[in-house]
Order: structure tokens, then C-alpha cells, then sequence
């Protein structure tokens, strides 16, 4: 006569939990890549604009960047997607790293911040890109390559 195997201390539910927390961190760890791949993506975009004299484009691209930096944060900090905004102070200040920003990091949020929007609609181009100087731009690539790899010093996975 053979004898039934004995169940499992940690029960078939424990299993199942713990197999979907697993899951769960693996959607989680894939969303946080993508963001920063993408966020690196648009940092080469900005670097490629600097180089063939497209100023308007490379402090878009340089708000893209960090948008997407503080979604990979959001994704890593909290237990919820990112909000749909392009703010970058909101999502820094929801995301609960805007206090962990030194001011120069805080000075680059406001300074893209306009960027975004402002670079897109005919009546504010002239006057951004008067302002958009080669040397504005590559401070603007600088400032953001750092806060990217400060942000990305933070990020759980990475």
C-alpha cells in the first residue's frame, strides 16, 4: 500500500501568490525599461537636433527625456501607472521625488517645463527659438543627461 504524498506547508494559494507577485515584478521591471529606453532614445533625438541645427527640437526632446525619467520613477515608486500629464513639476511632485531634487535639478524641471508645449504652436516658436542659442541647447543636453542618470541612479531595477 502506498501512502499519499503530504500537501505542501505553503498550501497551493501561497504558490499561486507568490508565482503572480513574480509576474508582477517582471511587468513592472518591463514598463521601468521601457521607460528608460525610450527616455534614451529621445536623448540621442536631442543630441542629433543639436548637431543639425534644429534648436527648437532639442529642448522638446530634452523635455521628453525627463518626462520620461520621472515616469520610470513613478513606475518604480508607486503602485499605480503614471498620471497623464506632461508636467514635469507634477510628476516629480506626486512621484515624491521632487524634494530629493538638488535646485539645479528642480531649475532644469522649470525651465523644460514650457518647453513642451511652447515649442509646438506657431505663435510661440519664433520667440522660443530666439531663444535657443547652440550653447543654450547643449547646456540644456548637459543638465538633462545629468538628472536622467541621477534619476536612473534611483530606479530599483536598473
Amino acid at each position: 500500500m502506498s501512502r499519499k504524498p503530504l500537501p505542501s506547508r505553503r498550501g497551493k494559494g501561497f504558490v499561486a501568490c507568490e508565482a503572480s507577485f513574480g509576474s508582477y515584478n517582471k511587468i513592472v521591471d518591463s514598463k521601468i525599461t521601457y521607460w528608460v529606453e525610450l527616455a534614451g532614445y529621445d536623448m540621442d533625438t536631442a543630441k542629433a537636433m543639436l548637431q543639425t541645427g534644429r534648436l527648437l527640437n532639442v529642448g522638446f526632446m530634452c523635455h521628453q527625456v525627463v518626462e520620461k525619467m520621472l515616469k520610470a520613477w513613478w513606475t518604480s515608486a508607486m503602485d499605480s501607472p503614471p498620471p497623464y500629464t506632461h508636467s514635469l513639476i507634477t510628476l516629480a511632485t506626486l512621484g515624491g521625488l521632487f524634494d530629493l531634487l538638488n535646485p539645479a535639478g528642480r531649475a532644469l524641471l522649470d525651465t523644460l517645463g514650457p518647453l513642451n508645449v511652447e515649442c509646438r504652436y506657431p505663435a510661440d516658436r519664433q520667440r522660443i527659438l530666439a531663444s535657443l542659442t547652440p550653447e543654450r541647447c547643449q547646456m540644456l543636453i548637459n543638465q538633462t543627461e545629468e538628472l536622467r542618470q541621477w534619476i536612473n541612479s534611483k530606479l530599483s531595477i536598473l
